[in-house]
């Protein structure tokens, strides 16, 4: 985000409303629709944004029929933005605006609603269970910049919910027949009372298809969290909120991928032998069939 607002660049006014976080003063070039005394309204403009509907469940385009009508004065605005898939599933921005120079206003961005930032993948939210509301709020924190803030957060997620975390490794390992001296390491981390002796026992037995570029996702969590927060610095904490925040949808969406293969393939397997055995089956005839 710069520094300067007098050297900023103007930037447009769907990359404002897309791409900055609540709490940005920027200056946005604007195509105006109609001018007036009063100043000049910004006609309504198409977003990408995300629809988490059943029907959607992806990035979508959103429209809306709200105008600002923009003045030489701070005026602020609720903009109502609706997707075109589904019809049903809206976001919310409230923004002030005030007129410089046309085409270039100066807006700021008071906030928006669902919040700023990506999706949280859905499979996050069941890996880390009770702890949903502190997660959320490391990730408002992290859409915000406030790194010791979203840090502090998730290492609390981390730190409630690792035993969580060795219990659907464990159910990965069963899945997948791995040997069982993997299985009994599992199980022992699992009854550990601390993080760090639980990391260092499953070292060597976490299955391969839960690898993070060949990375154990527990050592990788752990070392994250091993840094103290107040010898680093808020930009420093950011970065690895993000880290932890990363390997943790990671991990999860490796952990409902490999549950999900694998059942996919028993059910396919079951249903080809049942096939078979169906059409190998003899049918004897009925006892006074004519001979």
């Amino acid at each position: 985000m710069p520094e300067d607002q007098d050297i900023q660049k103007p930037i447009t006014w769907v990359d404002f409303l897309q791409t900055w976080p609540p709490e940005s003063q920027v200056k946005v070039q604007i195509h105006p629709g109609t001018t007036n005394f009063q100043g000049t309204a910004i006609t309504s403009v198409r977003l990408w944004l995300h629809c988490p509907s059943d029907s959607c469940n992806g990035y979508r385009w959103f429209s809306t029929r709200d105008e600002l009508d923009i003045s030489q004065s701070w005026r602020n605005f609720f903009l109502r933005y609706t997707c075109q898939n589904c019809v049903n599933y809206s976001k919310m921005f409230c923004v002030g605006a005030v007129l410089e120079t046309l085409p270039v206003v100066t807006a700021y961005k008071f906030g928006e609603y669902p919040p700023f930032g990506p999706p949280t993948p859905s499979r996050v939210i069941e890996l880390i269970g009770p702890d949903r509301e502190i997660f959320l709020q490391g990730r408002r924190s992290e859409n915000r910049g406030l790194g010791i803030g979203a840090f502090t957060y998730y290492r609390r997620v981390v730190e409630n919910q690792w035993t969580r975390l060795v219990e659907e490794v464990i159910k990965v390992a069963k899945r997948l027949n791995m040997p069982p001296e993997m299985l009994i390491s599992l199980e022992e981390a699992k009854n550990e009372n601390q993080f760090d002796k639980a990391v260092k026992s499953v070292k060597e037995s976490i299955p391969p298809q839960l690898l993070i570029n060949g990375h154990n996702p527990l050592t990788l969590l752990h070392n994250s969290l091993s840094l103290g927060v107040h010898a680093l610095s808020d930009a420093e904490c950011l970065e690895l909120a993000t880290h932890i925040r990363t390997i943790l949808a990671e991990l999860a969406e490796k952990i409902g991928s490999a549950l999900k293969e694998e059942r996919q393939i028993t059910d396919a397997v079951s249903k080809l032998l049942n096939a078979r055995n169906n059409k190998t089956r003899v049918v004897e005839p009925p006892t006074d069939a004519p001979a």
